[in-house]
């Protein structure tokens, strides 16, 4: 039994104490781990003195919150300001767009509607920035002029192919794959995170661990795009890699550290070239590093701080630094970055060659017909040792990581080992740091899928040294988030999704699909009581798929292979294997019978007749948006990543072997792609027609 002020002090942190796990049970937390997580967010506990004057702290930091400089309201309505101005105070009103306005509050306590947009408000000696947001994300229908139904292709951009790529996908081969989608009809291209990694630390290379999330992984970037072919070319000449490139590139599998070394050895040559580059080259790069500000400026400082600590036989993580050079802005951070300014010249050039080759390749989907072009793909978290935590120490959460409770995949629970934002410390910031986050992953995109999309509402968090299942869930302020997120759909034209499998809150899912956030079925988890639902019965606010890329392949999940990969790495015991391949033959059943009522199949119970069928049958459905990864197009058993622990299974290292360019010219991916461009042709007459 948790005391009575140990839980109001939880309440006041924004802590539950209870909730239902993902079996619909009632579950809570006990009193030492409530302890433990109090403690980790700064509100020690261990007695009733601390737990009273932790109570006094939360109430204060909560009134500082609420007085942040960010104030929202609905676009196009009176702007209610009753708490903030009394009636007849004169504002003065810059508007997103430049142009000033002076204003007076009326006698309700309200200024005139504003349209949507950010506008900047002084009234006396206070200032506030007005997010003045639409109703709701911009939907398919209003990115597609009225079309209803849309697809496309989900790829991993590091497993791409094309010819001279060095072992690593890039965005030369992620353009070809483009251009590929959209000659077979496709209209969006959803890929992996492309977040920026650590160059010094080239062994950590998760897409979903990176360093910032609001800049990009500069290893991706194809530079002939940028500089062209034969800048390139006398680079890798002048280094002698050839060799060296074209055995990384013969690998089954990606080397990660060979290729990052490679990598960065041949950008830092074409950087040392860049000074012979044409002017409207450099001209270009420096308007791109003057446009990103600190955002840009202190990536860059903590990717030469990190680089010279591990030279030095320090650590990499920054809050074991000296206390100096733990705040981005102190005189000798400053020093440092006046010292090793060429150093930071050439993070940042590398930032414009990833920038300005995302930018093209948005280009050639648009231009190739996509209505959505690429959806990025946002990660749920950074690692706190990265540039991101660096920079924004007092809008993350530093002493926790967040995780997953016990659940049906995992039942010990997860630890992804990233950082929190401090619900707090975005609302005292006027939420910088998470409009920052969203533009920079909407800024060559026509649409953006966020991770884990549960943490918007509450996340599970883990102190320090816990295991998974001691953490809590931590609340955060939802309706914020989602009014920022239609915002920023609107400014970009941007199409919004929210990976919301897992433990998933109650009436979330509702809450996200009138803000016209697309949600995720996945084919493989939409089995109810022994029986797959009818397309009619599927969702239509949210998007379908075959899989994830934390989930095998459809040819896989049929015979089995990631069972067999779970026992093989210890996650499971043989008598667990030999269950979940009892209840995986029922659910390959299932899915059968499914497709048989409805006509999609003639008997054929092999995988990829089987796959065949599901692609059309998730076509469909009235989902607006169904995505078909390519393992599932080619037909592959093996899946990218296999969450948990241990490396052993080769996540993020898988590579396809035919070039981007033309693997979606194989007889499968084209037999596939015409029966879900065809099922969704009948699904947008049937909507017609009705």
């Amino acid at each position: 039994m948790i005391p009575a002020a140990l839980r109001e002090l939880a309440r006041e942190a924004g802590v539950s104490c209870d909730w239902t796990d993902a079996h619909g049970e009632p579950a809570s937390i006990g009193e030492a781990p409530l302890r433990a997580v109090l403690a980790a967010l700064g509100l020690p506990a261990k007695d009733s003195d601390q737990i009273s004057a932790s109570l006094k702290r939360a109430k204060q930091l909560r009134k500082e919150a609420d007085n942040g400089p960010l104030l929202f309201c609905d676009a196009e309505q009176p702007i209610d300001l009753q708490c903030r101005l009394t009636a007849g105070s004169r504002c003065e009103l810059v508007m997103e767009d430049g142009q000033r306005q002076s204003l007076q509050v009326d006698a309700r306590g309200c200024l005139p509607a504003l349209p949507c947009g950010y506008h900047q408000l002084r009234g006396g000696e206070r200032q506030w920035i007005l997010a003045c947001t639409p109703p709701a994300a911009l939907s398919v229908p209003q990115l597609t002029g009225d079309r209803r139904y849309i697809w496309g292709i989900a790829a991993q951009v590091y497993s791409l192919r094309r010819p001279d790529d060095g072992g690593l996908g890039d965005t030369a081969a992620l353009a070809e794959l483009a251009a590929a989608a959209a000659d077979k009809g496709a209209d969006a291209l959803a890929i992996s995170p492309l977040h920026a990694m650590f160059s010094a630390r080239p062994e950590q290379y998760s897409p979903y661990s990176p360093s910032s999330r609001s800049l990009f992984n500069i290893l991706h970037a194809a530079p002939a795009q940028v500089l062209g072919s034969e800048a390139v070319e006398q680079a890798i000449a002048r280094l002698g890699l050839q060799d060296e490139l074209d055995e990384l590139e013969q690998l089954e599998l990606i080397d990660w550290p060979a290729v990052s070394t490679l990598r960065l050895r041949l950008l830092r040559q074409l950087h040392a070239d860049f000074a012979s580059a044409p002017t409207r080259l450099q001209e270009d790069f420096n308007d791109f590093r003057q446009a990103g500000g600190q955002r840009l400026e202190y990536h860059c400082r903590h990717e030469a701080l990190q680089q010279q600590a591990l030279e030095q036989g320090r650590s990499g993580d920054w809050r074991a630094w000296p206390e100096p050079l733990r705040d981005p802005a102190s005189p000798q951070v400053e020093a440092f970055a006046r010292e090793q300014a060429a150093e930071l010249e050439f993070h940042a050039f590398s930032q414009w060659l990833i920038d300005r080759c995302l930018a093209q390749v948005q280009r050639r989907c648009r231009e190739a017909g996509m209505a959505i072009g690429l959806i990025a793909d946002m990660a749920i978290g950074a690692d706190i040792s990265g540039s991101f935590g660096w920079a924004h120490q007092t809008e993350l959460l530093n002493q926790v990581s967040i995780g997953a409770p016990p659940d049906l995949l995992n039942r010990d629970g997860q630890n992804w080992g990233v950082a929190a934002f401090s619900p707090l410390g975005l609302k005292r910031s006027g939420y910088r740091a998470f409009i920052e986050m969203l533009r920079a992953n909407l800024q060559h995109a026509g649409g953006m899928r966020i991770d884990h999309i549960m943490g918007l509402q509450r996340l599970w968090i883990i102190p320090e040294g816990a295991d998974a299942q001691d953490g809590a869930y931590l609340n955060y302020p939802l309706d914020d988030f989602l009014r920022l997120l239609a915002l920023e759909s609107w400014r970009h034209r941007a199409l919004i999704i929210g990976e919301d499998l897992g433990t998933v809150p109650e009436g979330l899912q509702d809450t996200l699909a009138r803000h016209n956030i697309l949600g995720m079925r996945v084919l493989l988890f939409e089995q109810q009581d022994g029986e797959l639902p009818a397309p009619e019965q599927w969702s239509n606010a949210a998007l379908a798929t075959t899989t994830t890329h934390d989930l095998p392949s459809l040819a896989g999940w049929q015979s089995g292979r990631d069972i067999a990969w779970r026992e093989h790495v210890g996650q499971s015991s043989a008598e667990q294997a030999e269950q979940d391949r009892r209840q995986r033959t029922e659910e390959v059943h299932v899915l059968h019978q499914a497709l048989q009522r409805e006509g999609l199949t003639q008997g054929g119970k092999d995988p990829q007749t089987q796959l065949d069928a599901s692609i059309g049958f998730l076509g469909s459905t009235p989902a607006p948006l169904v995505l078909v990864p390519l393992e599932d197009l080619l037909g592959a058993t093996e899946q990218p990543n296999l969450p948990g622990p241990g490396d052993t299974h080769p996540n993020w290292r898988r590579r396809w072997s035919q070039s981007a360019a033309q693997m979606l010219d194989a007889p499968q991916a084209i037999r596939r792609l015409e029966r879900l461009h065809n099922a969704r042709l009948n699904r947008e007459r049937k909507s017609f027609d009705g």
